[in-house]
């Protein structure tokens, strides 16, 4: 796999298995995430490998929809997954990996962006996000802050 477009770390005070339950689950998630706010499971009830979500997100008065599919689902360790389109074109990769250290564990949220150069302008657009790796890294800063705050109460 290449080098992740963006990505970040955070130590947390709290086993990784408590990190895991809160990332893989995409009710949780979404009350943690810049853009990302809620989902809907399209044929899965919950959260494994193959499982699809329609994802909504936002930023400011910009709304858009995604679907993404579950890659990795291994307890306590990494849970990713693919979002495309809702036409099925690649947008972008998801990764929290989650290693024990000390009493707690470091969480890893890295993404890559998967779309082909001719959808970058027109997403940019319609999202309004024009440095997207930018806006990722401090997406990524932002929801693993609150992680570490959900984690931890």
């Amino acid at each position: 796999m290449t080098k992740p477009s963006a990505t970040g770390k955070i130590a947390i005070a709290a086993p990784p298995e408590k990190v895991y339950s809160l990332v893989s689950d995409p009710g949780a998630l979404a009350g943690m995430a810049e853009e990302y706010e809620g989902h809907r499971w399209v044929g899965a009830a919950g959260a494994a490998v193959g499982a699809k979500f329609r994802g909504r997100n936002r930023r400011g008065l910009r709304r858009w929809s995604t679907l993404s599919t579950i890659t990795d689902a291994d307890e306590g360790k990494r849970f990713a997954f693919e979002v495309t389109t809702v036409a099925g074109l690649p947008v972008a990769r998801w990764q929290y990996d989650i290693e024990a250290s000390g009493d707690g564990c470091v969480a890893v949220e890295s993404t890559w962006d998967r779309r082909p150069g001719w959808l970058r302008g027109p997403t940019s657009l319609f999202t309004g996000v024009w440095k997207r790796d930018d806006a990722n890294r401090a997406n990524i800063a932002a929801t693993l802050a609150r992680l570490k705050a959900a984690a931890e109460s």
